[in-house]
């Protein structure tokens, strides 16, 4: 019974909200993990019951507020059925997060990183998705996603179906293009194998790269440089933004760059421009 109750919401979040793949998955996995732990008619389980469940949970506050933010959604859902009159997750305290500053590369750093002979067709590839997540900040979803379409070579644009299916464009830079035309005209075809796609970025079965094959490469590329931080997708997108605030971009620019709806998320930039002064203070001032 639980089953019919999770798909039929899942199906609304596809088709009448629209939520992204990831998305979807995330609050299926969220969901299953409760009907499973508990033997009830999960529609019908109280505050008290949800709370128990999330005792077990062995997870960082952010993924227990996803969780409970995934419930809340779900719950509502069914306040607006008339299956149920009232949200148990209404009484039911979110944890304290704790914004962590995200993580990101020096200049320095990113041309070790972007500093790749082209040799083959996998250094051609990788060296053009680096070059154009640093370049345009794209999400890891985003770039996976491109397909030849997306990509105007001759206006120097890059067509991008963000969070929520809000569409922007965003420039790209010569060397982007650059190592995007190589990777393109004189590479990619040594990646594809018997069945075609229009995907930009392919991986050595010739399908769609997927979001870990991506991660595994930018990890790989960062240890093979001596690159001591987790770098990871996200990384890259960090460092453009921060890299552009530190240059004197407006952040409602780096707002609209980045596809965030809310300028408070692009206000953690902020924060991380504020740090580095703090750090080269404490580094270079004579009277420490």
């Amino acid at each position: 019974m639980n089953d019919i109750y999770i798909n039929d919401f899942l199906l609304y979040l596809e088709m009448n909200l629209n939520y992204s793949k990831n998305t979807i998955d995330t609050y299926e996995n969220a969901l299953n993990n409760l009907s499973n732990h508990i033997n009830k008619n999960i529609v019908a389980l109280t505050s008290i019951d949800i709370e128990n469940f999330i005792i077990t949970l062995d997870l960082e506050p952010s993924s227990i507020s996803n969780y409970l933010s995934a419930y809340k959604t779900f719950y509502n859902y069914y306040i607006k059925l008339g299956t149920i009159n009232k949200n148990p997750i209404d009484v039911i305290d979110s944890p304290k997060l704790i914004k962590k500053l995200p993580i990101f590369l020096t200049i320095e750093e990113i041309d070790k990183l972007l500093d790749i002979e082209i040799i083959d067709a996998f250094s051609a590839r990788n060296k053009s998705i680096l070059e154009l997540l640093y370049a345009t900040g794209l999400r890891i979803s985003e770039l996976i996603n491109l397909e030849f379409k997306n990509i105007d070579l001759n206006e120097c644009i890059v067509r991008i179906m963000g969070k929520g299916s809000k569409e922007r464009i965003v420039p790209i830079n010569d060397t982007s293009i650059k190592y995007l035309k190589i990777y393109v005209k004189d590479y990619r075809h040594f990646l594809i194998k018997k069945e075609q796609n229009n995907y930009l970025y392919i991986n050595n079965h010739g399908k769609q790269m997927t979001r870990q094959g991506v991660y595994k490469m930018i990890k790989k590329r960062a240890l093979e440089v001596n690159i001591k931080k987790d770098v990871s997708p996200h990384t890259l997108r960090h460092s453009i933004a921060t890299h552009m605030l530190e240059n004197g971009a407006d952040l409602r620019i780096i707002q609209e760059f980045l596809g965030h709806s809310d300028i408070g998320t692009t206000q953690i930039y902020t924060h991380l421009t504020n740090q580095t002064l703090k750090n080269n203070y404490m580094e270079y001032f004579p009277r420490n």
